[in-house]
């Protein structure tokens, strides 16, 4: 048996991990990154239009800060995020993108002078301040009320995966390719790290940290049309799930992007509606006005995406052999501005569809996106149940975007908790609580017991097939855990992935190679994702409320009265079928921003009983306090900055420009 020691274990190599890894070789720790996939072609090098960060330099963006951003954060939230941690993020990110500057992502950058622009399909003149001339510049994006995401013309992701892949050389980080960690090792509430098999091998190593760290992304997968790459499976997730003690947050929580080609999935970024691209119905008509008049096409993603589906559903939807759809417009910007800012999407349409997105409408729908729901930490990045065992990125519920995340943030975020959690995770690594007092019998226990499940697998015979149940996993998240859902539907799905999970454990293959074997890889994988499906299916029937992108038809309102709270899900054993599903107060006494009218639709939602009273005390606490000092403001309605590493509490500095 093969026992690797470091200090910090990273399991995933995209921006979280990467930027995690960064953090803790800078406190002086030994790290070790496992990747699928070489480091530069993970999901993350997907993200297209921008992270979002209140810099204020573009016109647009003028008066932008870290207040204007944290209220756009939790109203995307639908209330549902942990307002500390959207003050921790919104405060960090401006910081994030210089740091990201100096390490060479380039930028687009503001103009001075007079420049065209669409907004709301007209052509409009925008003048830009001599004062920003050369600094980072913003684009329009979803549910926000200043421009704020920042961009690399519309390769964002890949511009900074490749800064952060060439820190980590820079750094010496090992970054492992083709390593999959299988199942974490841990005792007594502590993880000690992860059995890990070589993709190409077969051979399983226990890979053993004072910290374990988890960023593989979010679990789209599970889905049968997703915009995420197809090693978004969600096992990192799961792993933490089947220790029986690290707990998940909000798996219901599943976000739908409006705008993903047909038939192929693949994702054309919120840019294209952020610089002006209009949606249009069978008829040529531009639709989302009479929904959402004020917003239109920038309304918050899980409102655009169900305001889409509503029309194809009223019959207003293109037919096509790949079934109906709708058509993204961005013919009114002009070529030079399509070629030269949306150049991702350009390929994608030429490649994909024959098509030139300049001249001719990009067939869209909505398809799943990301996934708020992870593992469930604290404002640390630590599980709540699992010592030593940590999370960023999409695979953690931090928990900063609640039940729906704004575009942008989470490219964002992949960075911003990066840098936070990686302070932490080192702090940990340097207190005795870090020390590893394991036996190697036990990590023994844990290599042989995966080692016996793939032994398993490959001696099998007349076994069931893992393509054909995890095919109809896919058609049930599509078709009954999808935009819209009903109670019926979520039970029909719960007892048909129930039935599968349990087929599921008499799989065979017949591929009896054990190193380089997709078919034995999709065989062990399939249980842990069907273990998720059930998390977001039954999450999603207990729920009985619509908020954010959990929408529920037989219960279209926001009810904060009774659901004003984390679904909290574990698994209770290794035989179970189901997981145990608890939930988690979210308290509007400690709100900064109390729940209210989000602004989309009309104001139809149950209060909390302790909202008004919320509301009154904030009323009462700034009459003591400067109305011209928003930090004096902010800090008497809910102090965050002593929640921050020391080195990233100073303020951000900001040009003063005119609105």
């Amino acid at each position: 048996m093969k026992i690797v020691y470091t200090d910090v274990l990273v399991i995933g190599g995209g921006l979280a991990g990467l930027r995690t890894a960064v953090g803790v070789k800078q406190r002086g720790f030994d790290t070790i990154v496992l990747s699928l996939v070489p480091a530069k072609r993970s999901h993350s090098a997907a993200a297209q239009g921008g992270m979002q960060a209140s810099l204020g330099h573009s016109a647009m963006g003028a008066g932008d800060n870290e207040d204007v951003h944290f209220e756009d954060t939790v109203k995307g939230s639908d209330w549902g995020a942990d307002q500390r941690v959207a003050r921790m993020f919104t405060h960090v990110a401006p910081k994030a993108i210089r740091e990201l500057a100096g390490w060479g992502v380039p930028w687009n950058r503001v103009s001075q002078g007079e420049r065209e622009a669409v907004i709301n399909a007209e052509r409009v003149v925008i003048t830009e301040s001599a004062k920003a001339h050369g600094l980072i510049t913003a684009r329009d994006f979803g549910g926000t009320r200043k421009w704020r995401t920042c961009y690399t013309s519309d390769g964002t992701g890949h511009a900074m995966l490749f800064a952060l892949g060439d820190q980590s050389i820079a750094h010496g980080i090992p970054v492992m390719e083709r390593m999959e960690a299988l199942a974490l090792i841990h005792e007594g509430g502590r993880c000690y790290g992860a059995v890990v098999r070589n993709l190409v091998t077969g051979e399983l190593s226990a890979f053993l940290a004072r910290a374990t760290t988890i960023a593989t992304g979010g679990y789209g997968r599970i889905y049968k049309v997703s915009t995420n790459a197809v090693i978004c499976e969600g096992t990192g997730t799961a792993i933490a799930l089947e220790t029986g003690v690290a707990e998940l947050g909000n798996m219901e929580a599943v976000q739908f992007h409006p705008t993903a080609i047909v038939p192929a999935g693949i994702l054309t970024t919120e840019g294209c509606r952020g610089d002006g691209g209009i949606l249009r119905d069978v008829k040529g008509h531009r639709f989302m006005p009479d929904y959402e008049r004020e917003k239109r096409e920038l309304a918050s993603r899980d409102v655009v995406s169900r305001r889409m589906t509503e029309h194809m559903r009223k019959g207003l939807a293109v037919q096509s052999p790949y079934g109906d759809h709708l058509w993204l417009d961005i013919t009114v910007l002009g070529r030079e501005h399509v070629h030269k800012n949306l150049r991702e999407v350009t390929d994608i349409c030429r490649y994909f569809l024959g098509m030139d997105p300049a001249e001719d409408w990009i067939p869209v729908r909505p398809t799943q996106h990301y996934s708020m729901g992870g593992i469930r930490t604290d404002h640390r990045g630590e599980s709540t149940t699992l010592k030593g065992l940590f999370a960023c990125g999409e695979a953690a519920c931090w928990d900063m975007h609640g039940f729906n995340r704004l575009g942008g943030n989470s490219v964002a975020e992949t960075v911003v908790a990066g840098m936070i959690v990686s302070e932490f995770i080192a702090d940990f690594c340097a207190g005795s609580e870090s020390d590893i007092n394991l036996s190697t019998g036990l990590v023994r226990e844990f290599v042989e017991r995966e080692q016996a499940g793939l032994d398993g697998l490959l001696n099998s015979s007349n076994g069931e097939s893992a393509s054909a149940i995890r095919s109809r996993m896919e058609e049930i998240m599509i078709e009954q855990v999808g935009i819209f859902r009903t109670g019926s539907e979520l039970e029909s799905a719960v007892e048909e992935l129930e039935q599968l999970l349990e087929r599921s454990r008499r799989l065979s293959v017949r591929n009896r190679v054990p190193g380089a074997n997709p078919e034995l890889v999709a065989a062990y994988r399939l249980p842990k994702m069907l273990k998720l499906a059930l998390c977001a299916a039954l999450g999603a029937r207990q729920r009985t409320e619509s908020r954010g992108a959990h929408y529920r038809e037989d219960f279209p309102q926001r009810n904060d009265r009774d659901w004003l709270n984390r679904s909290i899900t574990t698994w209770p054993s290794a035989e179970a079928t189901l997981p145990r599903l608890d939930y988690e107060s979210i308290e509007v006494g400690d709100m900064e921003l109390p729940p209210g009218f989000r602004g989309y639709g009309t104001r139809d939602h149950i209060d909390h009983p302790h909202s008004d009273q919320r509301h009154r005390q904030i009323e009462q606490i700034l009459k003591a306090v400067d109305p011209n000092d928003r930090y004096a403001r902010q800090a008497a309605l809910m102090p965050f900055e002593h929640l921050l590493p020391e080195k990233y509490r100073p303020r951000s500095q900001r040009l003063e420009i005119k609105t």
